[in-house]
């Protein structure tokens, strides 16, 4: 059942992060959505006194590609689950010199590059537009940039994440088109996920784990899936700590984005039917 008092947090784990060994009293919490099933059963748990429900989005053993990720599915569950802050740990590529393999990045922008995902809730009889103009909660970047320096982690505060469809790495063309408009990483996943998160009115942040330099860097060997792992094993350790340090302190303030819905939907409510506002009554519940 949604619980929306509760200052709970939401952690989706990405390439390497399927587990959470830190939550104590941690049980699968099976959740039906009406986008079909999750990556994974939800589990939920406690780190302290906070409430932490956590999903691998490429399921427990990496069984989706990110362009089959069920990501309406996924951010619909931590609504029902009653999340507010939605913690998206995720491995990327950087595009900067100075952002180097194995250091974080705490993103604020986004760029698109996808071309065949759901990332709306709207649709199918329900009209609505939500602000996206700064994508990243400022509470939650505010909580993730001090959490990395507690945990003494090598960290990037903002940077601009490319999402591209995948699963295919960048051409060197490409990675080279998105160093010139002053991209700072590239990933394959967060922005479906923030755009769903707005429209759900969860606060949203990405925790980006530099794990290559693309292709760009001729001087480097081309990225392969070894590489990226290879590192990524490393800055797991790293996100589990800066993810215990954020649960610690979490944000506690409202946020823009627990609001985002109050003017966004176009649709009469009374042009809406029973049956929509049923499916998304989780969601819309409150407006219609």
């Amino acid at each position: 059942m949604e619980n929306r008092e509760e200052n709970i947090v939401g952690v989706i784990g990405g390439s390497g992060l399927y587990k959470m060994d830190e939550v104590a009293d941690l049980k699968e919490v099976p959740t039906s959505t009406p986008f079909g099933p999750t990556s994974a059963t939800p589990m939920v748990g406690l780190i302290g006194d906070t409430k932490v429900v956590f999903l691998p989005r490429h399921g427990r053993e990496h069984t989706h590609l990110p362009s089959e990720i069920n990501y309406r599915a996924n951010i619909f569950a931590m609504k029902k689950l009653g999340v507010r802050w939605l913690l998206s740990v995720s491995a990327v590529g950087s595009l900067k010199e100075q952002i180097k393999p194995g250091e974080m990045v705490v993103v604020d922008q986004f760029i698109d590059r996808t071309k065949a995902r759901p990332s709306s809730f709207f649709g199918n009889g329900i009209v609505g537009h939500v602000a996206f103009g700064d994508p990243i909660c400022p509470e939650m970047f505010k909580s993730i940039c001090a959490a990395c320096e507690a945990a003494e982690v090598k960290f990037h505060r903002g940077g601009i994440y490319v999402c591209m469809e995948g699963p295919q790495y960048s051409t060197r063309a490409e990675s080279n088109l998105y160093r010139s408009w002053g991209a700072s990483i590239i990933g394959m996943t967060n922005l479906p996920e923030a755009k769903l998160a707005c429209e759900a009115e969860i606060a949203y942040g990405t925790l980006a784990m530099s794990t290559d330099y693309d292709c760009w860097k001729e001087d480097e060997e081309v990225v392969t899936s070894d590489m990226v792992i290879q590192t990524l094993m490393q800055n797991v350790d790293k996100a589990k700590r800066v993810f215990r340090e954020f649960v610690k302190r979490p944000p506690t303030t409202e946020s823009p984005m627990h609001s985002v819905l109050k003017h966004a939907i176009v649709t009469h409510p009374e042009a809406i039917s029973a049956a929509k506002k049923e499916e998304l009554r989780v969601l819309f519940g409150k407006y219609l």
